[in-house]
């Protein structure tokens, strides 16, 4: 079977904008993908991080890079400020090489972010 490149997606909320929360947040999400879809560090493409705009006081990357992924291609950025969404929310969306296929991907949403997606949604 050939590797093919698929998508993670995750979030979850933290209690305050402090450096300590977002990094602790973002680390719980990273170490729940990886160990729910038994992921391969190295075979890890790129992620990319989203913040609501009331997470400003540190990056999410910097979790990740704590984890070993120093070579990773990593991006954050502003999630849209769309008027009544959830607050203080990090979300992920990692690009994984694997032979898996969409169906076997074990999506994440964590604490509150659990409503973005109940679909999706452990009860964490």
């Amino acid at each position: 079977m050939t590797s093919k490149v698929r998508g993670i997606r995750g979030a979850i909320t933290v209690a305050n904008n402090t450096k300590e929360d977002i990094l602790e947040g973002t680390t719980v999400l990273l170490d729940e993908i990886i160990k729910n879809n038994d992921l391969i560090l190295e075979d890890i493409c790129s992620i990319f991080f989203t913040v609501t705009p009331d997470l400003n006081q540190e990056f999410p990357a910097k979790s990740a890079r704590k984890l070993g992924l120093s070579s990773t291609p990593l991006i954050c950025m502003t999630e849209i400020p769309v008027e009544g969404a959830l607050n203080k929310c990090i979300r992920v969306l990692m690009h994984y090489n694997t032979d898996k296929q969409q169906s076997e991907i074990n999506h994440l949403y964590l604490r509150e972010a659990s409503r973005l997606r109940p679909d999706l949604s452990q009860n964490n």
